[in-house]
């Protein structure tokens, strides 16, 4: 053997030891999808050697690949002799191997990203592919809790903390983009005010602790009833309001009958306490004599106060 020829077997040598053992997945496919090499890192994480994989088909050793999608992104490097990404955000992975770290033991699997890079031969034409997969899991976990973390900061500064509705800096932020949504499409919404009927007397008589509980039961029945379009607020103390989307007054009034009377039928146990109560309601149609939203507001309480006028425990609509 030549020197040059046994200069070139060391370096091919050398290479093929570094490819072997790179921390990160190296897999070669043929233009028929066969695997051509599988590195030490796909070996240990899939658990099949070199040898049971060879000249085996991509799709039958690992049914989880999309084979659709997975065609569609190799066609193009073949044909274009260019790479093409795919990061863990767009999926999770491409070979759903294990995940054994203890560091992000949270994660059942491995997150990848992976690149796909053509390999060319003398003629310049594309007769196979290279796989690289990398571990990015630790990456993954600490995003992904990351943004739970972040979603739970939101959803408490949005919230009300006894009643589990929507703060009155948050419902009001929503209902001013209702009042413009409206005013600009010409749709119909309607905004419900109510309160607890006599609620210093639940406090007098039964204490603070008892009356927080009414207050509670009362934006349970509330969830309960509402649609998942509406939206629903605690505007302070033993005060409500919700925001019915696309409902008109009619609407609105039926849907604050089933609240009033759900309510009037309810009675809250605590301590060794069973307290009745009721709420009064007002409603307001947006129409075109409303100017903003905090008219709206204004015109939804006159509503409640009317209820109040007449005797309470009853739902009356501005006009």
């Amino acid at each position: 053997m030549s020197n040059t020829s046994a200069d070139d077997f060391k370096e091919m040598h050398a290479l093929m030891s570094m490819l072997q053992n790179l921390d990160v997945g190296l897999v070669i496919l043929d233009r028929n999808y066969h695997i051509q090499l599988w590195n030490s890192f796909m070996e240990s994480h899939s658990g099949k050697y070199p040898y049971e994989v060879k000249g085996k088909s991509i799709f039958t050793e690992f049914p989880e690949i999309n084979e659709e999608w997975f065609r569609h992104k190799a066609e193009s490097v073949f044909l274009l002799n260019n790479r093409a990404f795919t990061t863990w955000e767009q999926r999770p992975y491409l070979f759903k191997f294990k995940n054994y770290r203890p560091i992000t033991g949270k994660a059942e699997f491995m997150f990848q990203n992976s690149t796909l890079i053509p390999l060319g031969s003398a003629d310049g034409n594309v007769e196979r592919i290279g796989i690289i997969i990398y571990d990015v899991t630790d990456i993954a976990v600490n995003r992904v809790e990351l943004k739970s973390v972040n979603d739970e900061l939101k959803r408490l500064s949005r919230t009300d903390k006894l009643t589990q509705l929507y703060n009155r800096g948050y419902w009001e932020e929503c209902l001013d983009k209702e009042f413009k949504r409206c005013k600009r499409t010409g749709s119909t919404s309607s905004m419900l005010m109510f309160d607890i009927d006599h609620f210093k007397k639940v406090n007098d008589a039964y204490g603070h602790p008892t009356g927080d509980e009414v207050i509670k039961t009362t934006a349970n029945i509330l969830r309960e009833t509402m649609r998942e379009t509406d939206i629903a607020g605690r505007y302070g103390g033993e005060e409500y309001v919700v925001i019915l989307i696309n409902a008109n007054a009619e609407q609105a009034f039926n849907f604050a009958e089933r609240l009033r009377e759900r309510i009037a039928k309810t009675v809250v146990h605590h301590l060794d306490f069973s307290v009745n109560y009721t709420v009064s309601l007002g409603i307001c149609e947006i129409s075109d004599k409303i100017v903003n939203h905090s008219q709206w507001i204004e015109m939804s309480d006159q509503g409640l106060y009317r209820s109040k006028e007449a005797g309470r425990n009853t739902s009356t609509i501005y006009t």
